[in-house]
């Protein structure tokens, strides 16, 4: 005997969600029950809230973050570094440096990297953008802040080689040992980049 357990709207939401990232059809229906059983709580607040995000949520036109303004807050917070721009993947790798507080400057979210396996090209990237905003003037320094995987270094070496010769400085992400890190429990390749990235004492 095969079928499923319960009607087809509840079916619906179960791979509507399953499509979310981390969320397989298991964790998929115990989160479709967790949001039927608290509906006047969670599904009805949740359900209002991803209909305002639906229509007011935008792309910044400047830096490609999301937001409910064209420009976003942080491209027009005032107390920003108007000279320096830090070059993300994602949304999300934008989100991580602001809940650490790290950069004082602004953003440029790419959308992705470069993978030619995957047929991501230059085009489809947000590359062009980066471009026209150091051309535009008064950017001093890009900070790369790609992640340390084939592709971002990949995309950070196309992105160095586009902005020779405009004059600004070209800086990464420091790659080794992390704060709090033990050298016996982190790969080769992370101690073999911290020797490489040593400095002064």
């Amino acid at each position: 005997m095969s079928g499923t357990a319960s009607g087809p709207e509840i079916e619906r939401l179960i791979q509507l969600l399953a499509r979310l990232p981390g969320l397989g059809p298991r964790s998929a229906r115990r989160a479709a029950l967790a949001l039927v059983q608290k509906r006047d709580t969670l599904l009805r607040p949740l359900a209002e809230a991803m209909q305002v995000a639906a229509d007011r949520i935008v792309i910044c036109s400047q830096c490609g973050s999301i937001d409910t303004a064209d420009p976003c807050a942080i491209c027009t917070d005032p107390r920003r570094e108007t000279g320096l721009i830090c070059v993300v993947e994602t949304v999300s790798d934008l989100w991580a440096l602001e809940r650490a507080g790290a950069v004082a400057g602004r953003y440029h979210v790419l959308g992705g990297t470069l993978s030619p396996l995957d047929g991501v090209g230059p085009d489809d990237l947000n590359v062009a953008g980066l471009i026209a905003r150091v051309k535009a003037g008064g950017i001093s320094e890009v900070v790369l802040a790609m992640n340390a995987t084939v592709d971002g270094q990949t995309t950070a070496h196309y992105i160095t080689d586009l902005l020779e010769g405009t004059g600004v400085t070209i800086s990464r992400l420091a790659h080794g040992v992390p704060v709090g890190g033990e050298l016996d429990y982190l790969d080769e390749g992370t101690l073999s980049a911290a020797i490489r990235a040593r400095r002064p004492f």
